[in-house]
């Protein structure tokens, strides 16, 4: 099981764009006057987005000291993300009622990178029922639908279990982590989020939609819905 993190378990847009400025500023020496969408993005791609929206000729050693610098910028603004950052409705029972499921493994698959994501987590308490050792960073420079595979490969093998493309679910809140859930082998849950609605997200081919994550029991079954040998044919 696979989480997105930002606008499906937590919203913490406000430090993401103060990280976001501060790091470009860095990176560029110019600041960052014109943002884009972030759902469903890796930081590789979001710099890229923003460098070309801000006309900045992007180079490599410059999204190398982007990244670097976007984690020093949102460790700095540990108490901004507890005061202006908040779980979800329904976030915290979701992961725990998934985490109870037997033979489930629960990581994430976000284009934030590790240690901004540890972060988010930790600070609401987030971080305990998931292992984060075999989850999918965006600092890993792949797109999600690769990160996908990367963090199946990790959770094989360290629970030596087959993880595959019947028994991985990807939840998350835009059309391109539909996408990933597609293209990277899972079947995918997409929650309604800020910047997404449910008409996008079953046109975007969503196996099962929500409005929120607070049917606990509704995302249970769905889950066991969707790895059941009945639904793979094994």
């Amino acid at each position: 099981m696979l989480w997105n993190i930002d606008q499906t378990l937590v919203d913490v847009t406000t430090v993401n764009r103060v990280a976001y400025a501060e790091a470009f500023e860095r990176a560029t020496g110019r600041p960052l006057m014109r943002l884009a969408p972030t759902a469903g993005r890796t930081e590789s791609e979001l710099f890229h987005e923003f460098t070309a929206r801000n006309r900045v000729e992007a180079t490599e050693p410059m999204l190398a000291v982007y990244i670097e610098a976007l984690a020093d910028a949102f460790a700095r603004q540990g108490k901004m993300l507890r005061e202006r950052g908040r779980v979800l409705p329904g976030a915290a029972a979701a992961v725990e009622a998934v985490g109870r499921l037997q033979g489930t493994v629960q990581s994430v698959l976000t284009g934030g990178i590790r240690p901004n994501a540890v972060a988010k987590l930790r600070a609401f308490g987030l971080d305990g029922a998931l292992d984060l050792g075999i989850g999918g960073y965006g600092s890993e420079v792949y797109p999600k639908a690769t990160l996908l595979q990367v963090a199946r490969n990790r959770a094989r093998e360290k629970y030596g279990q087959p993880f595959d493309e019947t028994n991985t679910v990807y939840v998350g809140d835009s059309p391109r982590d539909v996408e990933a859930a597609q293209f990277g082998g899972a079947a995918s849950v997409a929650v309604a989020g800020s910047a997404t609605t449910l008409s996008q997200l079953r046109e975007a081919g969503a196996d099962v939609l929500l409005e929120d994550l607070t049917d606990t029991g509704g995302l249970v079954r769905a889950i066991e819905r969707l790895t059941s040998p009945q639904r793979t044919g094994h």
